[in-house]
C-alpha cells in the first residue's frame, strides 16, 4: 500500500485531529495509507526542543511516503501556509509526486488585490503593491514556483475548488479529488 503524506494548515485547527482522522479514511478508500502530522508522538519530556523534534519526525514521515497531497488554501493572508510549502518543495526535491488542492477559486493576483492596495504599472505591463514590487499575473494558484512545482511533480496543476468561507480549512472536496487523481496517475505506471 503506497504512502501518502497529508500536508496542510489543517493541523492548526481545533479539530485537527478528527479532520486527520476523516483524511485518513478516505486514504484508505483509495487504496492509501494516510501519513498525518499528528500521527507522530512527540513527548515532552526530552531536553531537545520540542519545535525541532516535530521538524524532523515530520521529515522523516516525508520520507517514508510515497507521494503527497497538500492543502494549498491561503493561510494567514495571501498565500499557502509556509510550512505546507516547505514540505510540498522536500517532496519535490526528493523526487516523489507532488498533489495539491486549494478551497478557493481566485488566483493569486485576485486575492492579493484583496489583500493590498495594487497598482497597474502599463509601462512595465505589470502590478506592484504597496512596497513598489511586482505582483505575478500568471493567473496561478500562488507564486509560480509552487505551482510549477505541483504540475510538474505531480503531472496535474492544483485543484482549485470554491468551498463554504465557514469551511474553507475543512472541505475535504479538493483532497478527494487529489486522492482520485493520484490514483489515476498511479495505476498508469502500474
Amino acid at each position: 500500500m503506497l504512502k501518502v503524506y497529508l500536508a496542510g494548515p489543517e493541523v492548526f485547527l481545533p479539530e485537527a485531529i478528527e479532520l486527520g482522522a476523516r483524511k485518513k479514511r478516505l486514504c484508505s478508500e483509495y487504496g492509501f495509507e494516510g501519513l498525518y502530522p499528528f500521527d507522530n508522538e512527540i513527548s515532552p519530556t526530552s531536553e531537545e526542543r520540542i519545535d525541532r523534534r516535530i521538524y524532523r519526525a515530520n521529515e522523516q514521515m516525508i520520507r517514508r511516503a510515497d507521494f503527497g497531497i497538500c492543502n494549498l488554501t491561503p493561510f494567514r493572508g495571501v498565500s499557502a501556509d509556509p510550512g505546507t510549502v516547505l514540505e510540498l518543495g522536500m517532496m519535490a526535491g526528493l523526487g516523489k509526486r507532488v498533489f495539491a488542492y486549494t478551497n478557493t477559486v481566485r488566483n493569486y493576483l485576485e486575492r492579493s488585490k484583496l489583500h493590498d492596495t495594487l497598482t497597474y504599472e502599463s509601462s512595465g505591463n505589470v502590478w506592484l503593491d504597496a512596497d513598489g514590487m511586482a505582483v505575478e499575473d500568471f493567473g496561478n494558484v500562488d507564486n509560480l514556483m509552487i505551482d510549477w512545482a505541483v504540475a510538474e511533480h505531480g503531472a496535474c496543476p492544483i485543484v482549485r475548488h470554491d468551498a463554504h468561507p465557514a469551511e474553507i480549512y475543512r472541505d475535504l472536496t479538493g483532497f478527494e479529488t487529489c486522492l482520485r487523481l493520484a490514483a489515476e496517475a498511479i495505476s498508469k505506471i502500474a
